[in-house]
Protein backbone atom coordinates (compact mmCIF):
# COMPACT_ATOMS: atom_id res chain seq x y z
CA UNK A 1 0.00 0.00 0.00
CA UNK A 2 1.31 3.40 -0.99
CA UNK A 3 1.62 6.15 1.57
CA UNK A 4 0.31 9.20 -0.22
CA UNK A 5 1.18 12.27 1.79
CA UNK A 6 -0.50 15.58 1.23
CA UNK A 7 1.46 18.75 1.01
CA UNK A 8 1.04 21.73 3.24
CA UNK A 9 -0.24 25.03 1.90
CA UNK A 10 0.96 26.88 5.00
CA UNK A 11 4.47 25.48 4.80
CA UNK A 12 4.53 26.17 1.06
CA UNK A 13 3.51 29.78 1.60
CA UNK A 14 6.12 30.21 4.36
CA UNK A 15 8.99 28.74 2.34
CA UNK A 16 7.85 30.48 -0.84
CA UNK A 17 7.78 33.83 0.96
CA UNK A 18 11.33 33.32 2.19
CA UNK A 19 12.48 32.36 -1.32
CA UNK A 20 10.65 35.37 -2.76
CA UNK A 21 12.30 37.64 -0.19
CA UNK A 22 15.77 36.58 -1.33
CA UNK A 23 15.32 36.20 -5.10
CA UNK A 24 12.36 38.50 -5.63
CA UNK A 25 14.62 41.24 -6.93
CA UNK A 26 14.73 39.45 -10.27
CA UNK A 27 11.44 40.77 -11.70
CA UNK A 28 9.63 37.83 -13.28
CA UNK A 29 11.94 34.87 -12.81
CA UNK A 30 12.24 35.35 -9.04
CA UNK A 31 8.48 35.28 -8.54
CA UNK A 32 8.12 32.31 -10.88
CA UNK A 33 10.79 30.30 -9.05
CA UNK A 34 9.23 31.14 -5.68
CA UNK A 35 5.87 29.99 -7.03
CA UNK A 36 7.31 26.71 -8.29
CA UNK A 37 8.90 26.05 -4.88
CA UNK A 38 5.57 26.82 -3.23
CA UNK A 39 3.71 24.48 -5.58
CA UNK A 40 6.20 21.69 -5.01
CA UNK A 41 5.68 21.89 -1.27
CA UNK A 42 1.89 22.34 -1.45
CA UNK A 43 1.49 19.31 -3.78
CA UNK A 44 -1.36 19.52 -6.22
CA UNK A 45 -2.41 21.87 -8.96
CA UNK A 46 -5.13 23.74 -7.08
CA UNK A 47 -3.21 23.84 -3.82
CA UNK A 48 -0.09 25.10 -5.61
CA UNK A 49 -2.12 27.80 -7.37
CA UNK A 50 -3.63 29.10 -4.12
CA UNK A 51 -0.36 28.88 -2.18
CA UNK A 52 1.54 30.64 -4.99
CA UNK A 53 -0.96 33.50 -5.10
CA UNK A 54 -0.82 33.96 -1.33
CA UNK A 55 2.99 33.91 -1.52
CA UNK A 56 2.97 36.68 -4.13
CA UNK A 57 0.68 38.87 -2.03
CA UNK A 58 2.75 38.30 1.15
CA UNK A 59 5.92 39.15 -0.78
CA UNK A 60 4.36 42.43 -1.92
CA UNK A 61 3.34 43.31 1.63
CA UNK A 62 6.90 42.59 2.86
CA UNK A 63 8.25 44.87 0.14
CA UNK A 64 5.80 47.59 1.14
CA UNK A 65 6.86 47.45 4.79
CA UNK A 66 10.54 47.58 3.84
CA UNK A 67 10.00 50.61 1.58
CA UNK A 68 7.98 52.38 4.29
CA UNK A 69 10.76 51.84 6.82
CA UNK A 70 13.38 52.95 4.30
CA UNK A 71 11.37 56.10 3.55
CA UNK A 72 11.20 56.92 7.25
CA UNK A 73 14.93 56.34 7.65
CA UNK A 74 15.76 58.62 4.73
CA UNK A 75 13.30 61.23 6.01
CA UNK A 76 14.86 61.04 9.46
CA UNK A 77 18.24 61.94 7.96
CA UNK A 78 16.76 65.29 7.00
CA UNK A 79 14.67 65.67 10.20
CA UNK A 80 11.49 64.91 8.28
CA UNK A 81 10.56 61.50 9.68
CA UNK A 82 6.81 62.10 9.28
CA UNK A 83 7.25 63.05 5.65
CA UNK A 84 9.45 59.99 5.12
CA UNK A 85 6.73 57.69 6.46
CA UNK A 86 4.18 59.42 4.27
CA UNK A 87 6.29 59.06 1.13
CA UNK A 88 7.29 55.49 1.94
CA UNK A 89 3.73 54.46 2.70
CA UNK A 90 2.42 56.15 -0.45
CA UNK A 91 4.91 54.30 -2.61
CA UNK A 92 4.11 51.14 -0.67
CA UNK A 93 0.40 51.44 -1.39
CA UNK A 94 1.15 51.81 -5.08
CA UNK A 95 3.29 48.67 -4.87
CA UNK A 96 0.47 46.77 -3.16
CA UNK A 97 -1.78 47.76 -6.04
CA UNK A 98 0.79 46.49 -8.50
CA UNK A 99 1.37 43.32 -6.47
CA UNK A 100 -1.48 41.58 -8.21
CA UNK A 101 0.89 41.00 -11.10
CA UNK A 102 3.44 39.38 -8.77
CA UNK A 103 0.66 37.31 -7.20
CA UNK A 104 -0.43 36.05 -10.61
CA UNK A 105 3.15 35.18 -11.59
CA UNK A 106 3.65 33.30 -8.30
CA UNK A 107 0.29 31.56 -8.80
CA UNK A 108 1.39 30.43 -12.27
CA UNK A 109 4.64 29.13 -10.78
CA UNK A 110 2.63 27.37 -8.06
CA UNK A 111 0.48 25.79 -10.75
CA UNK A 112 3.60 24.47 -12.49
CA UNK A 113 5.14 23.21 -9.23
CA UNK A 114 1.88 21.60 -8.17
CA UNK A 115 1.55 19.85 -11.53
CA UNK A 116 5.10 18.51 -11.23
CA UNK A 117 4.56 17.14 -7.74
CA UNK A 118 0.89 16.16 -7.72
CA UNK A 119 1.48 12.50 -6.96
Amino acid sequence: MKNKSKGSIGLGVFVGSIVLFFIGVVPVIGALIAGVVTGLIARGIGRGLVAGFITGIIGAVMLTVMISVLGAMVGNLFDLAGLGWLIGSGIGMILIGLSLVQGIICAFGGLIGGAINRR
